[in-house]
């Protein structure tokens, strides 16, 4: 089993502690914005440690779609490359923990589709999508059967 190392970024850091310390009836909202959020547990791609990351809670049936934002940053997010180097994941939704695949969406009509439900889920998608001339990406994370 590999170490895990808790994200550089203190709040980060804190609230995947408050999540996964109340086993998760505590720290479920993306700090002020009372949005929930989700806790995404992946590999990191050049150290090989566990890494968790608090991720707007986007679903799509049993699926999560997973919007490596950034906050419209020039470069992706860490955790983007973590996902491309090992696509399984653990995703901790509240009480329940899921054992999934991700995947990046490439398809122009399942990435729009996807995109219109984080969106409504999290309107500032839309702000950070403008404020960047990356395309934003976007994965959709599957149940392992």
């Amino acid at each position: 089993m590999s170490e895990y190392i808790p994200s550089p970024m203190d709040w980060v850091a804190k609230q995947v502690e408050l999540y996964e310390g109340s086993g998760g009836t505590a720290g479920l909202t993306l700090r002020d914005t009372g949005l929930p959020v989700i806790i995404v547990t992946n590999r990191g791609w050049k150290t090989g440690a566990i890494r968790k990351t608090p991720v707007m809670r986007v679903a799509d049936g049993r699926n999560y779609i997973l919007v490596a934002s950034k906050g419209g940053a020039p470069e992706h997010p860490v955790w983007y490359h973590n996902l491309k180097a090992d696509p399984n994941v653990e995703i901790r939704d509240k009480t329940e923990l899921y054992q999934m695949r991700v995947r990046e969406v490439d398809d122009p009509a399942e990435r729009q589709r996807l995109w219109t439900l984080a969106v409504e889920a999290f309107p500032p998608y839309q702000d950070y999508q403008a404020k960047t001339d990356r395309v934003i990406p976007v994965f959709v994370a599957e149940p392992v059967e």
